[in-house]
This record gives structure tokens, C-alpha cells and sequence, in this order.
């Protein structure tokens, strides 16, 4: 039952050397600053919104959603990269007695804290800038579901990738697209009607609609149906991946 927890382990140790050094901390939260000062702080007090509440509380968790989205994929999804390709510590992981569904859990608890920390980093933020920003059940689980869910996908590209620059095109070309057209810095509302079909395809949309909620209505309960569909194909797909490896 605690196979997987080596492959965490190994994770968080590499994430403890990181944490050391206090630039790290800095780059964790410097892109969501610059968004916070740029929208939040610069744009709070112009624009309105139909959710009846003030933009800097609206923006906060949607920055949460980004932040946790590109830490738990991002790290992920380079890790195994390197691993693979580079370091080759992959290849002896595949060969020791683990199981590939242990491997994956491990992956995928591993982004998970990472995206969590990083989350942290934002909400402390929230609390300090003066908004109604608060923390519910509903914020937790949509966040920590996120985590797993872009953790996942970040295992499938961590395995597909042919080499550590692909790593950047598929960010180039999936999540920073998400960041900005998913609902983080403006209501979904206000998209074109043409283009809604695609917005809502996009499992971060979900978690923004989820994430803003302060009950399950019937809206939040299809975004949560959603992101939880997604979370289960792509963490299906990743434990395929590693099963299959015959590199």
C-alpha cells in the first residue's frame, strides 16, 4: 500500500534542496505577483464584474488555479523528462520491484505538494491585500483536485516527450493558453460566444468556475463532474505510459 512512497520521497528530497535557497521562493511566486500588481492592484478599482464582487477578489483564485496548475504540471513533467532522457534514473525505477501504478501515485503526490505550496504562497498573499478573498471546502477540494489533475497531465508529457524542449512546447501550446483564456483574469461571461465551445473543453475553466464557488449549485457540480473526469483519464493515461515504457 506505501510502494509509491519511495518515488515521493526521492521527490520531496530534491524539493527540500530547492526550498533552501531562497530565490526558489522568489520565482515560485514572482509570474503571480507580477499578475497580482498588473490586473489586480492596477486594474481593481476600474472594472466591474457581474459576479457583484471587487476584481482583486475575483483575480485571487483564479491565481491560485494558474499557480497550482503550472507548479504541479511543470515540475512534474520536467522531472520525468530529465529523468528519462539525461539522468537516465528512470530506466532503474522501471527495473526495480515497483509497480507502475506505485510510480505514478509517487509522480503525482509529489506535483501535487509542489502545486500545493505554491498555492499557499498566493493565498498568504490574498490575505495580506485588501480583498474579501476567504478560503472554503469548496476552494480546498476544487484546488486540490486541480493539483492531481495537472500533476497527471504532467506525467503523460513527461513520458511522450523526445527531448527537454518539447517539455516547453507542450506548456507553449496547453497550459499557458489555459492561463489566460480559462477564466483567471476575466469572466467567462465575457468570452464570444464563438469561442466558448473551446474555453469550456478546457479543464482549467472548470476549476475557475469551481473555485470561485462558496456552495455546490448545479453549475459547480458539472465543473466538479469535469475536472474529476479529467483527473481520472489523465492519471489513467499516465500509469499506461509508465506501464508500457520500453525505452
Amino acid at each position: 500500500m506505501t510502494d509509491w512512497y519511495p518515488v515521493f520521497l526521492k521527490e520531496m528530497l530534491q524539493f527540500r534542496r530547492k526550498l533552501l535557497r531562497l530565490g526558489y521562493i522568489f520565482s515560485a511566486m514572482m509570474a503571480p505577483i507580477i499578475y497580482l500588481i498588473t490586473f489586480g492592484l492596477g486594474l481593481g478599482k476600474t472594472v466591474s464584474l457581474t459576479e457583484g464582487t471587487d476584481y482583486l477578489t475575483f483575480l485571487l483564485p483564479g491565481l491560485v488555479a494558474m499557480s497550482s496548475m503550472n507548479n504541479s504540471y511543470a515540475w512534474v513533467a520536467s522531472s520525468l523528462n530529465l529523468s528519462r532522457l539525461y539522468f537516465k534514473t528512470f530506466q532503474i525505477l522501471i527495473q526495480s520491484p515497483l509497480k507502475p501504478f506505485s510510480i505514478m501515485i509517487g509522480e503525482v503526490m509529489a506535483g501535487m505538494v509542489k502545486g500545493l505550496f505554491a498555492s499557499f504562497l498566493i493565498i498568504t498573499v490574498g490575505f495580506i491585500v485588501p480583498s474579501n478573498f476567504s478560503l472554503n471546502l469548496v476552494f480546498l477540494l476544487a484546488l486540490l483536485i486541480n493539483c492531481f489533475m495537472f500533476a497527471s497531465l504532467g506525467v503523460i508529457t513527461g513520458m511522450i516527450t523526445k527531448s527537454h524542449e518539447d517539455t516547453a512546447t507542450y506548456s507553449n501550446f496547453f497550459i499557458m493558453p489555459m492561463a489566460f483564456f480559462s477564466g483567471t483574469f476575466f469572466s467567462i461571461d465575457r468570452i464570444p460566444m464563438i469561442f466558448k465551445p473551446l474555453i469550456y473543453v478546457m479543464p482549467l475553466t472548470h476549476t475557475n468556475i469551481l473555485i470561485r464557488k462558496s456552495y455546490f449549485d448545479l453549475e459547480g457540480l458539472i465543473s466538479l463532474f469535469v475536472i474529476l473526469f479529467y483527473s481520472i483519464c489523465f492519471f489513467h493515461v499516465g500509469a499506461r505510459l509508465i506501464k508500457n515504457y520500453n525505452e
